[in-house]
């Protein structure tokens, strides 16, 4: 199993803090596999509904699919000096990634025969009931697979910068994406050439409530 370098973890709020999206990299800067890979490892770590994982992700980071990829995120110039890009789908169909993961639950003890039953049929009721329901679950599971992917960034002491900014249909025909899924957003991943645009937040007093929005 692949783990974060506990060493080079800055604390998760620390790492919070210091996160900002980052719109310049070094071209030249190359992300190691190892590195990568605890990145992903972290982001496939999220939580989920149902725990159907409803993610994926396109890692891109030959130069020539990045350079194919510009165009179709309007060009903008991280597509290209980033050490790769990341491309988080949603999965419309996760449903039928319920039999075989309840059963995992079940091999390692987790869970009862008769309750992954009831689970399973429960998720597929809900998916038949609406395609929106598929679409909403994509939409939401893959976004905290993101979040968790930014932040492992970050921890490690790298850069993203979330893209909703692309033509989603050109994407989907240009990287043979199967319908099953959809592109939920880029993030652009390496090292700052230089410092990312701070920004403001409004105080808590004016977003946070309790118990009633009166």
């Amino acid at each position: 199993m692949t783990n974060l370098d506990i060493q080079e973890d800055l604390g998760l709020f620390q790492t919070i803090e210091e996160r900002h999206s980052v719109k310049n990299y070094d071209p030249d800067f190359v992300l190691s596999q190892e590195d990568l890979e605890d990145i992903l490892h972290a982001a496939n770590l999220a939580p989920s509904s149902w725990n159907l994982q409803h993610w994926r992700f396109l890692v891109i980071n030959e130069q020539s699919k990045q350079e194919e990829l510009l165009p179709i995120a309007y060009n903008q110039q991280q597509i290209v000096d980033a050490s790769a890009v990341i491309a988080i789908l949603g999965d419309l169909e996760a449903n039928k990634e319920a039999d075989s993961i309840t059963q995992s639950a079940v091999d390692a003890g987790f869970m009862s025969g008769e309750v992954k039953h009831l689970l399973v049929d429960q998720i597929n009721k809900a998916y038949e009931s609406s395609a929106a329901v598929g679409h909403q679950l994509a939409l939401v599971n893959a976004s905290l697979a993101a979040m968790n992917l930014m932040l492992a960034a970050k921890a490690k002491g790298f850069d993203t910068c979330p893209m909703g900014g692309f033509n989603a249909q050109k994407f989907l025909e240009s990287f043979d994406i199967p319908k099953r899924y959809v592109p939920i957003m880029l993030i652009s991943l390496g090292k700052a050439l230089k410092p990312a645009h701070r920004s403001s937040r409004k105080p808590l007093s004016e977003k946070v409530f309790y118990n009633t929005m009166k």
